[in-house]
């Protein structure tokens, strides 16, 4: 199983119909290629239609033939639909393959079982075939649920963790960076918990 992530990258209202564009291209060729495609998570853009990101699951032989079409910076030239005498007309999205998890990560997780939701009938009530998976160190948790196996939902739910993981540790990092960078502006004059002097840089006391 591979998991892709598709993003407009904070394009403009253009990469974003870009993004569900590749997506709908995506389905098809993975249903060409006889890899079975599901549609994670979506943030929906500016315009009805649209897609700021996508996380998408690709399981089958050739999963990672598909997935290596599509990774990377994807262009697509097109006369903006949205705004007519606009000059611009090449617009671009971001493809990119999920890490994988450690080897470690799944002995850091809780799984529960659970009897899956939604539609599917009856037959989707009968088995306890949704797993939620929760990091313990974190609390961060996914829960997972199709009309496969159990064991796949597992599988899948370890993704998913090592993708939101990926993703908190760097939202982590980078606030880590605001907040240096905000030191600069916020350093407060007098009242110091410590002082040095001095070309040698002693302590002033």
């Amino acid at each position: 199983m591979v998991l892709l992530q598709l993003s407009s990258a904070q394009g403009p209202a253009e990469c974003e119909l870009a993004v569900a564009k590749a997506l709908a291209r995506l389905q098809r060729e993975s249903a060409d290629a006889g890899v079975q495609l599901e549609l994670l998570e979506q943030e929906d853009g500016e315009r009805a239609g649209t897609l700021r990101s996508a996380l998408i699951s690709l399981e089958g032989d050739s999963e990672n033939a598909v997935a290596h079409a599509w990774e990377g910076t994807i262009q697509w030239t097109c006369p903006s639909p949205y705004r007519p005498r606009h000059a611009r007309k090449n617009w671009f999205l971001g493809v990119a393959r999920c890490a994988a998890p450690s080897a470690t990560l799944p002995s850091e997780i809780r799984f529960e079982t659970t009897r899956s939701s939604g539609p599917g009938g009856q037959h989707v009530n009968k088995t306890e075939s949704a797993v939620r998976a929760t990091h313990i160190a974190t609390g961060i948790s996914v829960k997972v649920q199709t009309e496969r196996s159990q064991h796949a939902n597992k599988r899948l739910a370890v993704l998913l963790l090592a993708h939101k993981l990926a993703d908190h540790d760097a939202a982590a990092d980078a606030a880590q960076r605001a907040q240096r960078r905000a030191l600069h502006h916020q350093v407060e004059r007098g009242n110091p918990h410590r002082a040095f002097k001095g070309e040698r840089f002693e302590p002033a006391d």
